[in-house]
């Protein structure tokens, strides 16, 4: 059995562990949406520390663990920088990011979804009505997943989104204020 793989991911959270680690949650196109350690990211001198960041587009290696994978290596395909110049399009992207780390579970395979989540990434560079596309992406993850069915309107796609998931969405709080 191989130990160690390499993929493409978007970085959909992290948060720190111990000392100097780090835990990622990342949706990745051949893995699905994984959880893996980053060791020593949090040291001044990490070359992986700039390229975890959230909603980060990474090219990575990771190897297999009992438990939790590690990521070996990262470097960064896309930024989205221009994204982060804008407090709009920053807290549409956090949303974006918790919306697919909720709906999809450990290790669930979905090219579809991966690929719309990137498509949206890139629309948000350029968008101007970010009320219109945060409404349509949920209603496309909704659709993809089978929580919705396809060519059927939906009115309120944050409602059947709660619904689905089963709790209220942190970044949708914010994100509401921002994006009308």
């Amino acid at each position: 059995m191989r130990r160690s793989y390499s993929d493409e991911a978007i970085v959909l959270a992290r948060r720190n562990f111990s000392e100097a680690d780090r835990i990622l949650s990342v949706f990745s196109k051949g893995h699905g949406r994984i959880t893996l350690i980053a060791k020593g990211v949090r040291r001044p001198s990490s070359r992986k520390r700039g390229h975890i960041e959230v909603f980060n587009r990474i090219k990575f290696q990771a190897e297999k663990g009992r438990g939790m994978g590690m990521m070996t290596e990262a470097e960064i395909i896309d930024s989205f920088e221009s994204i982060r110049k804008d407090l709009k399009r920053v807290a549409l992207a956090y949303y974006f990011m918790e919306v697919i780390g909720r709906t999809i579970h450990e290790e669930e395979k979905n090219i579809e979804l991966y690929d719309l989540l990137l498509k949206y990434l890139e629309n948000l560079k350029e968008e101007k009505k970010l009320y219109s596309l945060r409404k349509n992406f949920v209603y496309q993850v909704l659709t993809i997943q089978g929580f919705w069915p396809k060519g059927k309107p939906l009115a309120s796609p944050d409602t059947k989104l709660e619904e689905v998931i089963e709790r209220q969405l942190g970044s949708a709080r914010v994100g509401k204020k921002l994006v009308i």
